[in-house]
């Protein structure tokens, strides 16, 4: 079993606060040092008391997920003799509301394009095989209600 940390501080600076005029602005900080401004969402709250070019936990809900995929694909097609050369992946997730009324995010959608090098090349039936074990290897896919889906793509010098 392995334990993971985050910090998330958030300091009022004076605000009166039970206005719910202050700012949703605060940091998240990881145990290498990396130090990430983050906020509520401005669909949420609205700027100023949102800061927008800050991660807001939506954001990094997706980003996490989106993550796990990755490495995960990454490690499976090195063990399957794959040469990966890039991986860019646009994940998009949808708010709505669930049968209970609560808004939640309710769908993510994955969207990685992945460059391919070297003399081995996937077919369209091996790339969804990746895809799939990398889904079902994810710790975070595997601890969430959320549907997510893949909608990739690949690429190969051979192929340009």
């Amino acid at each position: 079993m392995a334990t993971y940390t985050a910090t998330v501080a958030w300091s009022g600076n004076g605000s009166k606060f039970t206005d719910n005029r202050y700012s949703r602005a605060h940091q998240w900080s990881f145990d290498g040092g990396t130090v990430v401004p983050a906020s509520s969402s401005p669909h949420v709250v609205r700027v100023p008391f949102s800061d927008p070019v800050a991660v807001d936990p939506e954001e990094g809900y997706i980003a996490a997920l989106s993550s796990c995929h990755m490495l995960w694909f990454l490690s499976i097609a090195a063990q399957e003799g794959y040469v990966i050369e890039a991986y860019r992946d646009e994940a998009e997730g949808t708010m709505a509301k669930n049968d209970a009324g609560k808004e939640v995010m309710t769908r993510v959608v994955l969207k990685p394009a992945v460059s391919f090098g070297g003399d081995k090349v996937p077919s369209d039936e091996a790339l969804r095989h990746l895809h799939h074990e990398a889904h079902e290897a994810c710790y975070l896919a595997n601890s969430v209600k959320t549907v997510i889906e893949v909608e990739g793509s690949w690429t190969h010098p051979a192929m340009r």
